[in-house]
């Protein structure tokens, strides 16, 4: 048996707390199993079962993470999402859905979730994904600073400008321009940035890449990312 969910409040010194996540769902015996399993993976975890009182506990900016459910009552997830970073939280979000489909992933991944995971799912997979996204969010000692054109990169602090302005990424997007960014003209093909970003467990339609790729662009410019034609992509300085 695992432990019961317990709602912990740690002290406002994070250097020791573990991770804190919100799970916003309404399968309450869904919820209940997360959380427990959550919880016996040594992070401290709170749940709500409706839209808006996810979205006020979320914007409340205590968690490292929130896994959000897409139908939800009060408010879906879509908007949850999108309200949150309107209001510019970054928090990672892995959004769960009963759904599938290109069209309801691509509609996630607008409102600026980092991942996105179809029940149902297995719950090691769900743990990997939730470790994955914490590990980049929380990486990077060093600062490492590329600098293609007006576009500087800095994969320590996790930051991308564009001349004097900040560009805002998700921990996804973020994720996939890295593995270009390292690796300046070279070619990086689809398999690899999945493995790298994805993980091993990642079960979903492999054109994800082509959705990021597509979002990118439009946030850092079309020049930026060549299409190499049955290779992958390169990362190309703007003109």
């Amino acid at each position: 048996m695992r432990p019961p969910v317990s709602h912990h409040h740690p002290a406002r010194d994070t250097s020791r707390r573990p991770p804190r996540l919100l799970i916003v769902e309404d399968e309450k015996r869904l919820a209940l199993s997360l959380a427990r399993g959550l919880t016996a993976e040594a992070f401290a975890v709170d749940v709500v079962h409706d839209g808006l009182e996810g979205l006020h506990r979320a914007g409340e900016g205590a968690y490292d993470l929130v896994v959000l459910d897409i139908m939800l009552p009060g408010m879906n997830g879509y908007r949850v999402c999108a309200a949150l970073r309107a209001a510019g939280h970054d928090v990672p979000i892995l959004m769960l859905t009963a759904k599938d489909g290109e069209y309801d992933e691509a509609e996630g991944l607008d409102t600026g979730a980092d991942d996105y995971l179809t029940k149902p799912f297995s719950y090691v997979v769900l743990v990997a994904r939730v470790k994955a996204l914490l590990r980049r969010r929380g990486s990077g000692g060093g600062s490492s600073v590329h600098t293609l054109g007006p576009l500087r990169v800095d994969t320590g602090a996790r930051r991308v400008l564009h001349g004097e302005t900040e560009v805002p990424l998700t921990a996804k997007e973020f994720a996939v321009l890295e593995q270009l960014v390292v690796r300046p003209g070279e070619v990086v093909s689809k398999a690899e940035i999945l493995e790298h970003v994805w993980d091993f467990a990642y079960e979903g339609d492999p054109n994800i890449v082509e959705v990021y790729v597509s979002t990118l662009r439009k946030k850092l410019g079309a020049g930026l990312i060549r299409t190499v034609r049955g290779a992958g992509y390169r990362l190309e300085a703007p003109r």
